[in-house]
């Protein structure tokens, strides 16, 4: 009694085959590709996250105090104003919590208003060199 591993082949062949030829594609492809609406969806929060970065650094730095302290160190404030747009997502994310952390610190009497022109200074000057070295 030999065994003949032809019919076996054979059959091996058929049932890829046909699971190849009746499975949808569409529901292969499917699984792989992001649905356009999700990809919308990311899209609007991620330019909506970008914009609320935007606005708060430029509202931190549009203060009196920050446009008399860049106007003392002979920064111009609608350069710096400018420059916050160009940065990347990722700059522009970490500049914002630090305005916002450094207002919150001002405003609970942590830091004087000193340490918060510091801070001005500092992010300014960043900002500036990071469009600088572009």
């Amino acid at each position: 009694m030999q065994l003949s591993i032809r019919p076996f082949v054979r059959i091996t062949i058929a049932c890829l085959l046909a699971v190849v030829f009746f499975v949808p594609s569409d529901l292969v492809a499917q699984s792989h590709i992001v649905s356009p609406a999700d990809l919308q969806k990311e899209l609007v929060t991620a330019s909506q996250t970008r914009q609320n970065d935007i606005n708060t650094v430029q509202q931190f730095l549009s203060t009196p105090t920050a446009e008399k302290a860049m106007k003392s160190a002979q920064i111009d404030p609608r350069q710096v104003q400018t420059a916050v747009s160009t940065l990347d997502d990722q700059e522009l994310s970490q500049l914002a919590a630090r305005a916002t952390k450094a207002q919150a610190d001002f405003s609970a009497g942590a830091m004087g208003e000193r340490d918060l022109i510091w801070i001005i200074l500092a992010i300014a000057l960043l900002i500036l060199i990071i469009v600088a070295v572009r």
